[in-house]
């Protein structure tokens, strides 16, 4: 369950290749996004999650910011941890990991009933969604984004390159 669904190739591999293997890969998001951009980013990539076997649900009530991770009833990640590049790679995000805890069952059961009042998402119903056309929108955002962050915060540009560079 994550708001924001910005995903990498290495992310992208990693859902389509575990779908296509058999494995239950669900994502829920808001049903109304408080970001549309971020959204409308998110729908480039439906398609080709969806063709490999990804449930996609977009949560109907409205907004859900719940960033939550479950596997195999054993284990769960819960905290600030989006679904995207900046808090996967750049962010300073938290998360706890629970491993064979009982907390994980409530927090999958919890996954399960905010699933059960979401809609899910089909290739025909995406057909119909816009903005969910072209995973060149997303690149495009993504790195209009990174311009704009770094000319309005131009200190986190020297923080980033000198991170990145040494």
């Amino acid at each position: 369950m994550t708001p924001y669904l910005i995903l990498d190739d290495e992310l992208v591999r990693a859902m389509t290749f575990a779908a296509r293997r058999g494995v239950d890969v669900r994502i829920i998001m808001p049903g109304i996004p408080d970001k549309q951009y971020a959204f409308d980013i998110a729908t480039t990539y439906f398609k080709v999650l969806l063709d490999a076997g990804v449930r996609i649900f977009r949560y109907t009530p409205g907004f859900v910011h719940a960033k939550v991770y479950v596997s195999d009833s054993q284990q769960a990640v819960v905290g600030t941890i989006n679904t995207d590049y900046r808090s996967l790679y750049q962010n300073f995000e938290d998360g706890v990991y629970l491993y064979k805890n009982l907390e994980v069952l409530n927090i999958e059961q919890d996954f399960e009933k905010t699933q059960a009042l979401s809609e899910e998402v089909t290739l025909e119903s995406l057909s119909k969604m816009p903005g969910s056309s072209s995973m060149w929108l997303s690149l495009f955002f993504d790195w209009t984004f990174d311009v704009i962050f770094f000319i309005i915060f131009p200190r986190f540009f020297v923080l980033w390159y000198n991170k990145t560079i040494r």
